[in-house]
């Protein structure tokens, strides 16, 4: 797929904020891409800049081969979805469906045509006489879908749409907006803090922090190859464990000294050399946990533990070991006979294990000015590691 919307080394800065920081990013034609990231990141700016409600400091937008940049939000062929809705209280959901057709002077049978085209596409066709009070947020969310879409933008901005709604109804809603990308056909860019959201409704993520993108890729990319430690750690959980290569088991592999064991395996996709300092990731699921010790390899590492915490969650438990003077996350899946297997408690002594190619090696410091990368608290109550050079 060829690129549709791109921000060529874009800049904003609001006083003294620099919100985006020369940012490159294309996105393709169709396909639903998310701008991920905590708060204050820049992620809302940049959908703001493809609106139109910004304008760039420096750098161009491009929308279809077209530059954007200076245009005003109504010459824009994209349209925005905002988290509080927007809908017009005074109006019918068939009323605010229609509004955008109605300014534009469509005729009445085209109106009326599109309008009960986009209701059956919402499932709402029984739902088009009320006002927006008489809908719960689901419904609500669903008619400002409708109502933007109805003029066939050629970009639908959606800002944080689903933050309003409980747990359930953002399930829900989420094979919903699914749905409706699939059936519309059109380019989706969506801005969340939400890790879950943006990872089940994506082709495409980008990562951001402070202004600046760290990763684009698929969910799949993301979560299981990140680039940073930044991105390990926004997405979902792991264990990072701090160390340094010690040396070159092959063209494919090192041995990583950490805390006192000095010969951790680990897939060397970074090319990392003897005498390099890394932060070793390792998801928690990727990590066994067995009371008898596993059977050697010369590619699994295999560790002694202790059990200190445990929180059982229906599908699985989650449990945190101490090894070597480390607090190492693991979470287990429950399978078909887990009744009948002895369980294991608190200050159990077992094994836990992870093959070398299950964690992967990043960089300690950042490389535009060598600073120590602050990583999240390894356990509740653990305060963060300060960010600071060496």
């Amino acid at each position: 797929m060829s690129e549709f919307l791109e921000f060529r080394d874009v800049s904003k800065r609001f006083g003294a904020i620099q919100a985006v920081d020369s940012v490159s990013l294309e996105i393709r034609k169709g396909e639903f891409f998310s701008l991920l990231g905590p708060s204050g990141c820049g992620k809302t700016t940049m959908l703001r800049l493809a609106a139109g409600f910004e304008y760039p400091d420096a750098g161009r937008v491009i929308l279809d081969g077209r530059d954007i940049t200076d245009l005003p939000p109504n010459k824009r062929q994209v349209n925005t979805i905002f988290q509080s809705y927007a809908l017009f209280p005074h109006l019918t959901v068939w009323e605010n469906i229609a509004f955008g057709l109605r300014v534009a002077r469509r005729s009445k049978r085209e109106i009326e045509t599109e309008v009960e085209a986009m209701l059956r596409l919402i499932r709402m066709s029984d739902q088009a006489g009320k006002k927006p009070d008489q809908l719960s947020g689901g419904q609500k969310q669903r008619v400002a879908i409708a109502r933007a879409l109805i003029n066939k933008p050629q970009v639908l901005l959606l800002d944080e749409p689903l933050a309003a709604l409980d747990l359930k109804l953002r399930q829900r809603m989420l094979i919903e907006l699914d749905m409706i990308h699939d059936q519309v056909g059109i380019t989706f860019l969506y801005v969340t803090h939400d890790q879950g959201e943006a990872m089940s409704l994506s082709d495409r993520i980008a990562v951001m922090d402070s202004g600046r993108i760290e990763q684009v890729g698929s969910p799949a990319e993301i979560y299981e190859a990140p680039r940073t430690s930044f991105v390990a750690a926004f997405i979902g959980d792991t264990n990072f464990l701090e160390g340094e290569v010690t040396s070159l088991v092959d063209a494919e592999y090192c041995q990583v000294r950490i805390a006192d064991i000095p010969g951790v395996v680990c897939f060397n996709d970074k090319s990392m050399k003897p005498g390099n300092p890394v932060y070793l990731s390792i998801r928690p699921e990727k990590i066994h946990i067995s009371r008898d010790r596993p059977e050697e390899s010369s590619r699994r590492n295999i560790l002694p533990a202790v059990v200190e915490d445990m929180i059982y969650l229906g599908s699985t438990t989650k449990y945190w070991m101490r090894t070597h003077g480390l607090r190492i996350q693991v979470l287990r899946q429950h399978f078909r006979f887990f009744l009948d297997e002895k369980p294991i408690r608190w200050n159990d002594d077992v094994w836990i294990s992870w093959h070398g190619d299950d964690g992967f090696m990043l960089d300690r410091y950042r490389a535009v000015d060598e600073h120590l990368i602050a990583l999240p608290p390894q356990k509740v109550g653990e305060p963060e590691e300060n960010g600071g050079k060496p």
